[in-house]
């Protein structure tokens, strides 16, 4: 599935990340845990493409495909997807709108037929109820008014109306009380599957008690310093990070 080998990237100038490798195989969940400024949250922006952040070394592929090499809408119609940690707000613009045009984009470049409304409204009706999220509040401008955990609902929304491939949960807890982080947690496992493989970057234990990953990571100085079992993220929980720091 995914596959980075010796990746070093900047940001104005400044190298984050300095020669990390990583493989992320189809049907797996690994998490990613590190300090402050380690590079976790620039590790997500170039796999999506952000701009601003420029590769100098090294490559990322998705089932053997140049990642790099493409533009940031042709990485998401391969099934790339960022849950942000922090949502956009994009006022007049009603989810649903956002939602279907995102979707039908992603259809069309995949050489399919666009959804109709009604079989979206459908779908849209169905996922929604399982996140526990009024549909009303679809019809709302994109996260526009909306609190935290009600953000973050409706990032796993577009999860699952999109299907992705290899999905980036960037920090997916933050700001969520514990009923927020149960229902959001649930839509995430509901897309476990043998085609599909996660990416969860957090800096606390608890989301993974909630999302169970196969391995976990530690990221320090902009490279994977340590990978384990889910016992890892334990024992980081326990004694912290200043030995991986150290070694980084």
């Amino acid at each position: 599935m995914l596959s980075v080998s010796n990746l070093h990237a900047s940001v104005d100038g400044k190298e984050i990340l300095k020669g990390l490798t990583l493989a992320v195989p189809a049907g797996e969940v690994h998490a990613i845990m590190g300090p402050n400024g380690a590079g976790k949250s620039t590790l997500s922006y170039v796999l999506t493409g952000r701009d601003g952040y420029e590769v100098t070394q090294g490559s990322a592929t998705l089932d053997g495909e140049d990642l790099l090499a493409l533009a940031p809408d042709e990485r998401a119609a391969r099934g790339v997807f960022l849950s942000f940690q922090y949502p956009l707000e994009i006022p007049g613009v009603p989810a649903l709108t956002f939602i279907r045009t995102a979707l039908n984009a992603q259809r069309r470049a995949r050489g399919q037929a666009e959804i109709t409304a009604p079989e979206f409204l459908k779908l849209a009706r169905a996922k929604s109820a399982d996140l526990k999220i009024d549909f009303d509040m679809l019809k709302r401008a994109l996260n526009v008014g909306f609190s935290g955990g009600e953000k973050k609902r409706m990032e796993i929304l577009q999860m699952a109306m999109l299907s992705p491939r290899f999905l980036i949960l960037d920090e997916t807890d933050s700001g969520l009380d514990i009923d927020a982080l149960r229902i959001v947690s649930d839509g995430v496992n509901a897309l476990r599957s043998p085609e599909r493989a996660m990416l969860v970057i957090t800096h606390y234990q608890r989301l993974l008690d909630y999302i169970k990953p196969d391995r976990v990571h530690v990221l320090a100085g902009g490279r994977i310093v340590a990978s384990g079992g889910p016992e890892l993220a334990h024992e980081l929980e326990k004694n912290g990070y200043e030995q991986y720091e150290k070694a980084a």
